[in-house]
């Protein structure tokens, strides 16, 4: 929901390389909006193709070079792990998110994950997070409920804001 997922037989992708990475239109302006509310921006993201060895770390950390240089985030948590035995940070868990909290001191139910697939429902709803998911699309079901849903990011930002505002 931040990047342009390549999408195979309905599913999504991560992009290969630097070349097919692309943030979606929208996303820095809504991450702006969200930044200058004073909100704390936390990626988590799981990346198991470096886990299984398909994808190269180096290509992934220059990914997240880039959204740092260009997006407001405060931080980008990352699962490496190819398989989800044994580990507690890869969504749909909420590790990520609850050591994200940790060192950020951020409250977790007066928070929200927004997420563009059912691990990110999930592990939003296992943290008390609020959450938000953006419907690409894709052909994968939703195991939780979302608390609501958006087309994007920038439609996920005004129900923020206006949570937050309100």
């Amino acid at each position: 929901m931040i990047n342009r997922a390549p999408v195979r037989g309905g599913r999504p992708y991560a992009p290969r390389t630097l070349d097919e990475f692309e943030i979606l239109p929208g996303v820095a302006d809504a991450l702006r909006r969200l930044d200058a509310a004073g909100l704390l921006l936390i990626v988590a993201t799981n990346q198991p193709d470096v886990g299984n060895g398909s994808q190269r770390r180096e290509v992934v950390d220059a990914m997240h070079q880039r959204l740092r240089r260009e997006l407001p985030l405060t931080d980008i948590k990352v699962c490496y792990d190819a398989e989800p035995v044994g580990c507690e940070c890869r969504k749909p868990k909420p590790g990520m998110l609850v050591a994200a909290a940790r060192e950020h001191d951020v409250d977790l139910p007066a928070s929200f994950m927004v997420g563009d697939r059912w691990r990110d429902v999930d592990a939003g709803r296992a943290a008390g997070c609020f959450t938000i998911f953006i419907d690409r699309g894709y052909d994968e079901p939703l195991n939780e409920r979302p608390d609501t849903t958006s087309a994007d990011l920038a439609g996920a930002a005004a129900i923020i804001l206006n949570r937050v505002n309100s």
